[in-house]
C-alpha cells in the first residue's frame, strides 16, 4: 500500500491506496520559484509594451489591483517590486494604492492585507476596499455592445494609471484567472456581476454556455464581457504571475495587458493539460488544501476538473473543508447541483449535512466513511491538487493494430 497526503483547509488528511487500482495523477515538477532579480528582469522587458518608465511619469497616481485572498499570486513578491519601482520613478508612496478585487465575495481583513501586500508594503501604501453594494462608490460607464451593465469601482477613475496582477490558472467560467478579471467581475457592482453570470450560463438548465469553460478565451462570451469591462477602464500595465502549489512565482509576465495575460494563458495550458488515456468511475479529489477550498462556490474548480475523469454516473469524492461556508456566487453553487445530477459525489467537508445534501451531494466525515459505500475493486484516480491541471482524454492506440 502506499500512502499520500491530501490538503485539506491547512491541514493534511493521510490516504492509504492500492497502486494497482488508483493511478496517481499530478503535475509534472517544475523548475523552482524565480529570484527577483529575474522577474526584474522580466519587467524590464515587457512583452508589447512600453517599460513601465515610459509609460508612468512622476506626480502621477497608481492604482495596482491585487487578487482575492481566494488566490495564490506571490503578490506580496510583486508588491514589493512595483512598489519600489514605481518609487524610482518618481511616484509617492502617498499616491501609489493598491485595491483588492473581491467581487462580491467579503472584505478581506486587516492581517489578509498585510500578508498579500507583505508587512513592508501595507505600512506603505493605502489599500482600499470593494463594496459591490455601495452605490456612492460605484460609476456607470454605460453598458457593452452584449447590454451588460458596466458598473465598476470609482477608484479605477481616480488613478493616473492601473495596473493588474494576479496569477493565472485556469477557471471554469472565464477560462483563465488573472488579468481582467480582477476589473470585472472582481471590481464591479453586484448587477454588473450578476449580468455576467447570466450571459454566462442558461438562465433554464444552469448549464453554461457553448464556449465558455476551463482553458477557453476565443469564442467565451464570460471572457470576452470581461475584457470589454476592464476596456473602459483602459489599464496601465499587466504584472501577472504562474505560480506552484505554494503559491510561489514559477513564471512571471508583463506587459501589454490585453496579450501578456493571453500569453500567460498559453504557457499555463502548456504546462498544466495532462493526456490520460481513459476516463475510470472512481476519482479522489483535494481542492489542494487553503485557498482553493474556503468555500463551496470556489471548491467546484476542482470538481470541474476531477468529473472530466469520471465516467457519467461514477463516483467523486472531493475533499474540500469550506471554512467559510457556501460562497457567494450562486451561479457556481448551481453547477455543484447540475454536476451531483450526473455523478455521484461524497464531499469531505465543514459544511453542515443539510447545508450539502439540497444540492444532492453526499456527505462524508472522512475518506474510510467514504471509502466504504463505494465498491471495492472500481478503479480510479487520486488528484492531490484538482484544479492544478485539465486533464484531457486520449484514446490509446491499438498496439495490434
Amino acid at each position: 500500500m502506499a500512502t499520500i497526503r491530501l490538503r485539506y483547509g491547512r491541514q493534511a488528511v493521510e490516504f492509504n491506496y492500492d497502486e494497482a487500482r488508483f493511478q496517481l495523477l499530478a503535475p509534472s515538477a517544475v523548475e523552482g520559484p524565480l529570484t527577483d532579480g529575474e522577474m526584474s528582469a522580466r519587467l524590464d522587458q515587457p512583452f508589447d509594451a512600453q517599460p513601465l518608465e515610459e509609460i508612468i511619469s512622476p506626480g502621477e497616481s497608481v492604482l495596482i489591483i491585487f487578487a482575492n485572498v481566494t488566490r495564490l499570486s506571490a503578490s506580496g513578491v510583486v508588491a514589493q517590486m512595483l512598489v519600489r519601482r514605481l518609487i524610482q520613478l518618481g511616484v509617492a508612496a502617498r499616491d501609489i494604492r493598491a485595491i483588492f478585487a473581491t467581487g462580491i465575495d467579503r472584505r478581506l481583513t486587516k492581517e489578509e492585507k498585510r500578508d498579500l501586500l507583505s508587512p513592508f508594503i501595507a505600512q506603505r501604501i493605502a489599500a482600499l476596499d470593494h463594496d459591490p453594494f455601495a452605490e456612492a462608490a460605484l460609476v456607470n460607464l454605460g453598458e457593452t455592445e452584449h447590454h451588460l451593465p458596466i458598473e465598476v469601482n470609482r477608484a479605477l477613475l481616480d488613478h493616473s494609471h492601473i495596473i493588474l496582477t494576479g496569477s493565472v490558472a485556469f477557471h471554469s467560467v472565464f477560462g483563465f484567472t488573472g488579468g481582467r478579471e480582477l476589473i470585472c467581475p472582481g471590481l464591479c457592482s453586484a448587477r454588473t456581476i450578476e449580468a455576467l453570470y447570466e450571459s454566462a450560463f442558461d438562465g433554464a438548465t444552469g448549464e453554461r454556455r457553448a464556449g465558455v469553460g476551463p482553458g477557453l478565451l476565443d469564442g467565451n462570451v464570460a471572457h470576452e464581457e470581461c475584457e470589454r469591462v476592464a476596456a473602459e477602464v483602459a489599464p496601465s500595465f499587466l504584472a501577472c504571475t504562474i505560480v506552484d502549489e505554494r503559491g510561489r512565482p514559477t513564471s512571471f509576465h508583463a506587459g501589454d495587458w490585453r496579450l501578456a495575460h493571453r500569453h500567460a494563458c498559453a504557457e499555463y495550458a502548456t504546462r498544466h493539460t495532462l493526456a490520460v488515456g481513459e476516463k475510470r468511475p472512481l476519482v479522489i479529489a483535494s481542492c489542494g488544501g487553503d485557498p482553493f477550498d474556503l468555500n463551496l462556490a470556489e471548491a467546484y474548480e476542482a470538481l470541474e476538473m476531477a468529473s472530466r475523469l469520471c465516467i457519467e454516473g461514477g463516483t467523486i469524492v472531493l475533499l474540500a473543508e469550506c471554512s467559510e461556508g457556501l460562497g457567494a456566487c450562486r451561479w457556481m453553487l448551481r453547477a455543484w447541483q447540475r454536476k451531483a445530477e450526473r455523478y455521484r459525489i461524497f464531499l469531505i467537508s465543514d459544511l453542515k449535512e443539510d447545508d450539502v445534501r439540497r444540492f444532492g451531494i453526499r456527505t462524508a466525515t472522512s475518506l474510510e466513511e467514504a471509502m466504504a459505500q463505494i465498491e471495492a475493486k472500481q478503479e480510479g484516480f487520486i488528484v492531490p491538487h484538482g484544479a492544478a491541471f485539465m486533464p484531457i482524454i486520449e484514446a490509446r492506440s491499438d498496439p495490434s493494430s
